[in-house]
């Protein structure tokens, strides 16, 4: 087979950095801690918290179970932006709380809204440093004829450092806490008038709501910021007020197999897995994890995950990657590994990015692998990019008061596709 000029011109690219990446860390330390607001917002602590807070502030024993269900209500049934709307709360009982804490959650730097209708939000987290600058993640919203999938970030950043993800190229900042995490989704309700309001029926008493999905596929590996996505998540499908249930909240990772079991134990939400190759020696070079975390012992976490069934199926994620892991015999191999697990497959068309090496697989391609796969029983849908017009501009929003630097507008890409 004869190479296109592009192709000839990316081998070496592909060599120089593979070798490099051969010799850096696969996990990435962060560069900074969160450090808290001296006054904290109430987003994204469990009751066991609220209740602790308010001890802190001297609310009687007798008191602290119905004041917690009460703010639980106000946050997020009801989604109020500040202690004043709490009516159901003493008016004493209010400025208490406001002289001690918020129900901030992040700021709103620019909304992109594209054609199709998926909107993106740059999110800023204000820090606790005097002088500080804030960091910035975004988040990516889907609409769907039959539901509204959100994508969230878990890190400023990312741990890992896989060679076709963009945001894997940059350093990581550091983790997101649970409260950064819930806010996302507190924003996108809040933006799509999302929230019960007065004299509305219900949630779940015929009332449909816009953000309906959870996919947890924006910034960073999630399994490497464990605690505080596992905390946000247990909130997010809380019954007595997000709501949304753990079959509609996805976690993708890139293959931490140690807290898979955990994800499936503690959080018990559905499972993707960031495949994308079924050759350890590629994988290597696509997601080198892997080298810590190889194939075999991968799928063997995925066949042992808690819940998984026909009912409930694991997607494995597979970015389409021309000439590199695109063949009828990769297809073939896919289908092999996979016996024995209840999988979805999702097939992801590359999206290039400036200074990739890889080019996205032909259509053509495409279409073989998919009908391979489907033809040996698994289904195969191939994730249509979303808001392609706002996705070029990616990582170029600024605030009105500064510019990202370069290195932060990279980082700034969250992954906005949908079945």
């Amino acid at each position: 087979m004869t190479r296109t000029s592009t192709e000839a011109n990316a081998l070496p690219r592909r060599a120089s950095e593979n070798l490099a990446r051969a010799n850096a860390p696969l996990e990435k330390v962060a560069l900074e801690s969160y450090v808290a607001l001296a006054q904290p917002s109430l987003i994204g602590l469990s009751r066991a918290e609220l209740t602790d807070k308010l001890a802190g502030i001297g609310v009687p024993p007798a008191q602290r179970k119905m004041r917690v269900q009460q703010l639980w209500h106000w946050m997020y049934v009801r989604g109020v932006q500040d202690f004043d709307a709490m009516t159901t709360i003493s008016k004493e009982m209010r400025a208490e709380l406001a002289s001690h804490f918020t129900v901030a959650r992040p700021e709103v730097v620019a909304e992109q809204i594209s054609n199709d209708g998926t909107r993106k939000w740059l999110l800023r987290l204000p820090s606790g440093l005097a002088g500080e600058k804030a960091h910035e993640v975004e988040c990516v919203y889907i609409p769907e004829t039959d539901r509204g999938t959100l994508c969230v970030s878990s890190q400023v950043g990312c741990t890992l450092n896989c060679s076709f993800c963009h945001t894997g190229t940059q350093r990581l900042v550091r983790n997101l806490t649970a409260s950064e995490i819930v806010g996302q989704i507190m924003v996108a309700r809040d933006r799509l008038g999302d929230w019960v309001s007065s004299g509305a029926a219900p949630q779940g008493e015929g009332t449909r709501r816009l953000v309906s999905n959870i996919v947890m596929m924006g910034m960073g590996e999630p399994l490497y910021n464990f605690d505080a996505v596992r905390d946000a998540l247990l909130i997010v499908a809380d019954g007595d007020g997000i709501g949304i249930s753990k079959r509609r909240i996805t976690l993708s990772t890139s293959g931490v197999v140690p807290n898979i079991a955990r994800t499936g134990a503690e959080i018990g939400v559905s499972l993707a897995i960031s495949l994308h190759a079924v050759r350890d020696e590629l994988r290597d070079e696509l997601v080198p994890l892997n080298r810590k975390y190889p194939i075999a012992e991968l799928l063997q976490a995925c066949r042992d995950y808690p819940g998984a069934s026909n009912a409930r199926r694991i997607t494995f994620e597979y970015v389409m990657l021309k000439g590199v892991n695109d063949s009828l015999d990769d297809a073939k191999l896919l289908v092999k590994l996979l016996k024995g697990i209840p999988a979805k497959i999702n097939l992801i068309p590359f999206n290039p990015w400036p200074g990739s090496v890889y080019e996205c697989s032909d259509w053509e391609q495409i279409e073989k692998f998919s009908e391979y796969v489907f033809n040996a029983g698994y289904s195969s849908p191939v994730r249509t990019p979303r808001g392609r017009d706002i996705l070029a501009a990616c990582g170029q929003l600024k605030s009105e008061t500064e510019k990202l630097s370069a290195r932060e507008r990279q980082a700034l890409r969250a992954m906005a596709m949908t079945d």
